[in-house]
């Protein structure tokens, strides 16, 4: 379920945050870096436990011990810090699933240097119950920071990256951020409202070619490599 078009997507994308710009040019070298292991329309229809998503044959899939949520768009209408309200009960599920310090909200608006006071991310995470991380780097570049987080977290299991999935409707920012952290990335294809942003139609153009071409994203990092 979606939410209508907003405002928000109806203006064509101006400013593209440093670290966007410099690691999008990772993709001239490897431009697989940009394409998602899963893709699902709308946030409400994630898998619960993610690791579902990846199971074949009875198997029980990878050990996915936690989740870094994207808020804009993802499971948020964009620039407003509540649950958007159709997603309420699949949140709760990904909180039970994932509890604690296991599930964490990174976004490229609350906790970043431009929320001033962290505002937004103190009011978020008490809206939702989640932390938000504070960092300095803008997703795709705050991958070791994310890492950090975990491993200062020893409640949460992680101990590599291959175990952490990274939901969120962009691929040059989410999506990529996943596959640079050698994590699982999850895409949310349509998100809460329709994107017409120049920038969204570059990302999905591109992904749609390689996907056709057989193309796939790269493997998440594993124990047994």
């Amino acid at each position: 379920m979606k939410a209508t078009s907003s405002p928000y997507y109806s203006i064509t994308f101006k400013i593209m945050n440093i670290s966007g710009t410099i690691n999008v040019l990772r993709l001239l070298v490897n431009p697989t870096l940009c394409l998602p292991h899963h893709t699902v329309a709308t946030f409400d229809q994630l898998p619960i436990p993610l690791s579902t998503a990846f199971a074949k044959h009875g198997e029980k899939g990878p050990d996915i011990r936690a989740v870094v949520l994207d808020k804009d768009n993802c499971f948020a209408i964009p620039k407003r810090n509540t649950v958007f309200p159709a997603y309420a009960k699949k949140f709760d599920e990904l909180k039970k699933a994932y509890p604690g310090s296991r599930l964490l909200i990174v976004s490229n608006t609350a906790g970043t240097n431009s929320d001033k006071g962290h505002a937004d991310a103190d009011l978020i995470e008490r809206t939702t119950g989640v932390k938000v991380l504070r960092h300095a780097t803008k997703k795709p570049g705050c991958q070791a920071e994310v890492m950090e987080y975990f491993r200062s977290q020893p409640e949460s299991g992680v101990t590599h990256a291959g175990q952490v999935a990274v939901v969120g409707d962009r691929l040059f920012t989410d999506v990529m951020m996943a596959n640079m952290m050698a994590s699982h990335g999850f895409w949310v294809k349509d998100g809460v409202v329709e994107n017409q942003g120049l920038l969204s139609r570059v990302e999905k153009g591109l992904a749609g070619f390689l996907m056709r071409r057989g193309y796939n994203a790269p493997a998440p990092y594993s124990d047994f490599e």
